[in-house]
């Protein structure tokens, strides 16, 4: 047989088996690629046709080279700073062994299930095959899975059994870091469940929610419900004050009936839900804002016909992102429900919830940024480019590092929080814990939200155009990341909120910033090498608190059009001194040392900066309108 008739078999038959076996991959996210050695290799069929002097791209060639996927690892192992800040302050190896085996099985299997969820999104049938309207929203059998392991691992239920005590709630929150960017976007359910789970208790688990309470902190997977969040109407997403026009409908046994269109309700296929509503007298009157808002609980069920007990779902959304869960528009006709709250302390009552689930949403925004980083970093050790490997290039990984400064900011500001949060829960929170709580919240919801836009869509360009395609699964990213400054509260309203937690503690909650802030600087006194990036962070301090005084003495106008840089102000001082702290213990790196560095040479007090520049005078507001509003004259 001639070289050529020899190598045309073994290129078809390899051909052949390539497709066969490449034909599950189609449907495999780049993350869950078998680790390859770095670089590329000229095969033995390339230098046969070297050595037949054919030219590269003849016949049926399409060329020898390919790049080569990033490869997801275990991301448990893959974390240094993860393993460093546990080991500084979760040290037991049942907690460590527990994250390692989950974060094996995050690598190579739940990641599939994640690129499953994206591949086979939710749909919603209407009407069965003889007209009778059944409103089923059908998921994938990878989103299912998602529920079962979910409550095997504990991921709402370790909050709840507190195995590690004040530290339980760092456990949960990194468990969730590992699975949010492989999960095919059920992290989203699992904030509302673990915010519901947290009003259930905060009211008493008694009749009628306490069995839905122990179905949502279960790990029995036949057991275990999810729950959604019924908020948001069409007159407003975070005003639900003057927003929610849903009537309940008293009963003769004490229940309610609800009337209403949410707008959108997250995760519909959810077992039960929360939701506002007003209570309606016998004249059919109700009472307007916010005080005429309570909390009801309501079980999502089927009659003996298969339809919908009191709900219709007229539509799913057709979302930017977060494609893997189904998100509806819902009318509520007669729903059963059972009042939680008192009658006008609706908002008051989920305030706990809010908490919850913002710093969910954080922890999916450090996750996310966390998870691109990764994969840019083991693709740099695999893509060659102008003759050497992206990691070889200096300026590539000047972006890469620019990234990771900004990613473990956003992890170790997203872990402070947990640690009040499991301080609080566990009874041993000061006064000072709890102010501390209450304002960095929403800070850590907007800051990172916003963070993880960026830095995602920077770990895209670090692919090329590989980033931008998207049966990589790369885009989905940047498409996922996008919500997470939305839900929960936008950045301007969260900054809003910065101010309201400020008036209503009559200032304390900045006293609490201050003192703790200047506290985490003073293990750092006697390490020269972080001088710089201490000296930063304190004339932040002196900045920020001469800028409250002077503001404090100006009209509300004034703070509230700072709102946004005071609170990005809060994020960025706070993150420095967290970073300089976590760069003093004993088992500190270099590199924890010098991302405190790096961090600190920004600046770390924009409303400073702003103030003088005079954005925050009278004259500003119209200006801006004047600009936004700007049309061509005519003529």
């Amino acid at each position: 047989m001639s070289v050529h008739a020899a190598l045309l078999n073994r290129r078809v038959a390899g051909g052949f088996h390539r497709l066969w076996c490449g034909i599950p991959k189609l449907l495999v996210h780049i993350r869950t690629a078998s680790e390859t050695e770095a670089g590329t290799r000229r095969s033995d069929e390339e230098h046969l046709w070297e050595a037949a002097n054919y030219p590269p791209f003849s016949g049926a060639r399409i060329g020898s080279f390919f790049q080569e996927r990033p490869v997801l690892k275990n991301p448990f192992l893959e974390d240094a700073l993860l393993r460093g800040y546990l080991r500084r302050h979760l040290p037991q190896e049942a907690a460590r062994s527990d994250l390692c085996a989950f974060g094996e099985r995050v690598a190579n299997e739940v990641d599939r299930w994640g690129r499953e969820c994206e591949l086979t999104p939710p749909q919603l049938i209407h009407f069965d095959p003889w007209g009778n309207r059944v409103d089923h929203i059908v998921t994938s059998p990878a989103w299912k899975r998602m529920k079962d392991l979910s409550a095997q691992e504990g991921l709402v239920a370790i909050g709840y059994e507190r195995p590690f005590g004040e530290w339980s709630r760092v456990y949960q929150m990194s468990k969730l870091y590992i699975f949010s960017p492989s999960s095919g976007l059920f992290t989203c359910p699992l904030a509302m469940t673990d915010g519901a789970a947290k009003v259930l208790q905060s009211i008493g688990v008694s009749w009628p929610v306490d069995e839905a309470y122990s179905r949502l902190t279960t790990r029995r997977p036949e057991w275990f419900w999810t729950s959604g969040q019924w908020m948001t109407e069409r007159q407003g997403g975070s005003d639900v004050a003057s927003g929610t026009e849903t009537v309940a409908v008293p009963q003769s046994d004490g229940s309610y009936k609800l009337h209403g269109f949410k707008w959108f309700t997250s995760a519909t296929d959810a077992d039960m839900t929360l939701t506002l509503a007003r209570v309606q007298d016998r004249t059919g009157a109700t009472t307007p804002g916010s005080r005429g808002l309570s909390l009801f609980y309501a079980e999502v069920s089927r009659d003996e016909g298969g339809r919908l007990r009191g709900i219709e779902v007229q539509r799913l959304k057709d979302k930017l992102g977060t494609r893997q869960m189904p998100t509806a528009e819902l009318l509520l006709d007669g729903l059963p429900a059972h009042r939680l709250s008192d009658e006008g302390r609706g908002v008051a009552s989920i305030a706990n919830m809010l908490t919850i689930t913002r710093i969910h949403n954080s922890i999916s925004a450090a996750a996310a940024m966390r998870r691109v980083v990764q994969l840019a970093r083991d693709y740099a050790s695999r893509r060659t480019a102008f003759g050497k490997l992206l990691k070889d290039h200096p300026l590539h990984m000047q972006t890469l590092a620019r990234m990771e400064v900004q990613t473990r900011g956003a992890f170790l500001l997203v872990m402070d929080v947990c640690r009040l949060l499991g301080r609080e829960e566990s009874g041993m929170a000061t006064q000072f814990d709890r102010y501390l709580l209450r304002l960095l919240t929403p800070v850590v919801k907007l800051y990172t939200g916003k963070q993880a836009v960026a830095v995602v869509s920077e770990g895209l360009e670090s692919f090329g155009g590989q980033g931008y395609i998207e049966d990589t699964g790369l885009p989905g990213l940047l498409r996922d990341a996008q919500v997470l400054s939305i839900w929960e509260g936008t950045t301007n309203v969260l900054s809003l909120d910065v101010l309201r937690c400020v008036a209503r503690s009559s200032g304390m909650v900045l006293h609490a910033f201050f003192t703790h802030a200047k506290s985490l600087l003073a293990g750092a006194s006697s390490v020269s090498s972080l001088g710089p990036a201490v000296t930063a962070v304190d004339r932040a301090l002196s900045e920020l608190e001469t800028f409250v005084q002077v503001a404090a003495k100006r009209e509300a106008s004034y703070l509230e059009l700072a709102a946004r840089d005071l609170a990005y102000s809060l994020a960025c001082i706070y993150t420095g001194a967290l970073l300089i702290d976590h760069a003093c213990w004993k088992g500190a790196s270099q590199s924890d040392a010098y991302a405190a560095l790096r961090w600190c040479e920004q600046d770390l007090c924009p409303v400073v900066s702003k103030q003088a520049r005079g954005c925050y005078d009278p004259s500003a507001p119209p200006l801006d309108s004047a600009l936004v509003c700007d049309r061509p004259t005519q003529g």
